[in-house]
């Protein structure tokens, strides 16, 4: 008898065991269900972080969740390259189901980290001169996403519209990144068709970002701010030298007007990161990235800041303010 006890109790710890099992196999059937997501970005500034916050309201549209369906994994470099490097290549070791790369370091990269995992990338000037793509209709690599190429001559051509005695405009950008030098070449063409002259103010960091701005005192009538991640990040030390010196400031992006730049033709980035979320939630059903053609934002918004204006000694002419898409006071 006391050999079936013994009997019996194996086979009862047995079967709790394999049930216990059992209930381990449905949880990671769960936990299958969930995307992992990774989010690599250069640094924290206003456009950029309103595109992230576009692409998650743009997976949640299609059901994608944070908390629910979908874990992020988020991870900011500050700037700091090699950081991004480290970042870039913890994500790709990381059995993600999806990348999002926010900005043209943060693609480049990530890219150079994984070439399986399926990365959306948003506020890139141009994918294919990044060499992260083969064209913009046919990737043919596991990248594709939006590009937030820039209105650049309705940009210069709204500055002469605004000051129409403009002769020079100082450009300031980190010579660097590749989406910033595209905007300058394309800055430079625009500015010999419409009779204006450029100066560089070129910035490697951050740090240099208010002494690039100091150099064009005295030689232009205006600064250019092309969506460039070093100079929107120190958006603040332009801003300061701006209104020391009277100088109008205008940038390539909205949200910069928001935070103190007087003007721009620009485009929003939270429907870009829309925009990025939902092909994003395409690739998650089964779309492969390499046919998915890379998508710009149809439409631009003119957004005015009043305020600053008026700090740096311009009157915004009614015909600018009567076509604003929004006009901050």
């Amino acid at each position: 008898m006391k050999k079936i006890g013994v009997l019996v109790s194996a086979l009862l710890a047995l079967a709790l065991l394999l049930g216990g099992c059992g209930g381990d196999r449905t949880q990671s059937a769960d936990v299958a269900e969930t995307v992992q997501l990774g989010i690599i970005q250069i640094a924290e500034h206003p456009s950029l972080d309103v595109a992230r916050e576009g692409f998650l309201e743009g997976l949640a549209e299609e059901g994608y969740i944070e908390g629910e369906k979908l874990v992020v994994d988020y991870k900011n470099a500050q700037g700091d390259m090699s950081a991004l490097q480290n970042i870039a290549r913890s994500l790709a070791e990381g059995n993600k189901d999806l990348i999002l790369a926010i900005a043209t370091d943060s693609a480049i990269a990530m890219a150079n980290e994984t070439a399986e995992i399926p990365i959306l990338v948003t506020a890139v000037t141009d994918l294919v001169a990044a060499k992260l793509i083969e064209s913009n209709a046919q990737p043919g690599t596991n990248v594709t996403g939006t590009s937030d190429i820039n209105p650049v001559h309705e940009q210069l051509s709204l500055i002469k519209e605004i000051i129409p005695d403009v002769k020079t405009i100082g450009v300031l950008y980190n010579s660097s990144e590749i989406n910033s030098q595209i905007q300058v070449d394309i800055a430079a063409e625009t500015a010999s068709e419409l009779g204006l002259n450029l100066e560089l103010g070129i910035a490697t960091n951050t740090n240099e970002v208010m002494q690039a701005a100091q150099s064009l005192v005295g030689k232009v009538d205006a600064y250019y701010l092309p969506t460039d991640n070093t100079v929107i990040s120190a958006l603040a030390s332009v801003i300061a030298v701006a209104e020391e010196n009277m100088i109008p400031v205008f940038s390539g992006e909205t949200d910069s007007v928001q935070n103190g730049a007087l003007a721009t033709i620009g485009i929003n980035y939270h429907t870009l990161g829309r925009i990025t979320g939902l092909m994003a939630a395409r690739i998650l059903e089964g779309e492969s990235p390499k046919e998915m053609a890379v998508q710009t934002l149809p439409g631009t918004d003119i957004v005015v800041n009043r305020a600053a204006a008026e700090r740096m000694g311009v009157e915004i002419p009614a015909g600018v303010i009567s076509k604003a898409t929004s006009i901050v006071e």
